[in-house]
């Protein structure tokens, strides 16, 4: 028997993702953003209005970060999504930001991996998906390196629960992409 649910934004986990820009007088603005993806591999597409601030800074900067949340953050993760257009949100967070190396943008150091984007287009259709953007480099605090790769598990990922609103912390590895569902494979 299933329950026929109402109407969401129904798929989960959803990422909690810090869009960084940097507003017209230089100073740091971040939105929370649970509605991204990547669209290729080096394509990022996130489903934001046109009235968000944010966007307008991507648009006149034409570039972005993209930062993965992690739990040692979440009240401040949780702070960028609640607060709107107060000009010292970044400010009362209490993180610190540094410029991207290759894009006019800033990387929220706090957040354990920041993807660097330059902006490609806005699409508003009645379909359309809101930013798009290219990226063009990806950096990892050390603290989430073994071996010289990013470590999931160390890196305390939150993911955002649409059906109850809530925060979920994503750490433990279960499987093995690729290769688990071989062993149905005849």
């Amino acid at each position: 028997m299933r329950t026929k649910l109402n109407i969401t934004e129904g798929i989960f986990p959803m990422p909690v993702l810090m869009v960084a820009t940097y507003n017209e007088d230089g100073s740091v603005n971040v939105m929370n953003a649970a509605w991204g993806t990547m669209q290729e591999r080096d394509t990022v597409v996130l489903n934001l209005t046109e009235s968000h601030k944010t966007v307008k800074n991507i648009k006149a900067r034409g570039a972005f970060t993209v930062s993965i949340a992690d739990a040692a953050h979440l009240v401040e993760a949780d702070y960028f999504g609640v607060e709107s257009g107060n000009p010292d949100k970044f400010a009362r967070s209490g993180l610190t930001a540094a410029k991207a190396e290759l894009v006019d943008a800033p990387v929220i150091q706090e957040f354990p991996i920041c993807l660097e984007c330059e902006f490609i287009e806005y699409q508003d259709g009645k379909y359309g998906c809101g930013v798009i953007g290219k990226v063009v480099n990806v950096t990892a605090d050390e603290k989430v390196m073994t071996d010289g790769r990013i470590d999931m598990s160390k890196v305390n990922a939150i993911a955002f629960d649409p059906y109850t609103h809530g925060y979920y912390r994503v750490t433990e590895r279960v499987g093995e992409a690729f290769q688990d569902g071989l062993k149905l494979k005849k």
